[in-house]
């Protein structure tokens, strides 16, 4: 077992059934499924990495995007890219963002993530949210992104088929 921190997310080596099983907070599974050994609420993410992992403002699979703090999310929120789709359109892999079956938690698969920064510099970007079934309404401001360095990201970040096309219409044509 690749067990995280007492109470948090293990996996079974080679199995990423468990992954998307998880229910619970987003940072305990970013560090799972990214490698990244970092501690702490998910807004501290960005300010922890420095001097301990590459951080930069350009989407890499298997890296950990820091959401920033704000009075909407109070934790900031850390997700893991699972695929890049083009430029400024990404899927992501992460817990505890959309309500499925009326509680939060639970873990969604090659979610879209569109870059609106008038700079596409992914300081600012809109979510796929299920309640919605597309884009959320809301800008969420962006830290930037973590590389894990030689850590392995978990397998299953993203699905055998994903939706490239849905993923572009979600972003362009809404």
């Amino acid at each position: 077992m690749a067990a995280i921190a007492a109470g948090a997310l293990a996996l079974p080596a080679g199995a990423h059934a468990g992954l998307l099983d998880y229910v619970g907070q987003c940072v305990p599974f970013a560090r799972a499924a990214s490698g990244i050994q970092i501690f702490g609420d998910a807004w501290t993410w960005w300010s922890q990495a420095a001097g301990r992992y590459v951080r930069a403002h350009t989407p890499r699979v298997g890296s950990v995007i820091v959401f920033a703090r704000t009075a909407r999310l109070p934790l900031g929120h850390v997700a893991v890219i699972s695929r890049v789709v083009e430029k400024r359109v990404v899927m992501l892999t992460h817990a505890n963002w959309s309500r499925q079956n009326g509680e939060r938690g639970h873990t969604e698969q090659d979610v879209t993530l569109f870059d609106v920064s008038p700079a596409n510099d992914w300081s600012q970007v809109k979510v796929w949210y299920l309640g919605v079934e597309g884009l959320g309404g809301s800008v969420y401001p962006v830290e930037g992104f973590i590389y894990p360095g030689a850590a392995k990201a978990a397998p299953g970040l993203s699905g055998k088929n994903p939706d490239d096309i849905a993923a572009l219409i979600d972003a362009y044509a809404r």
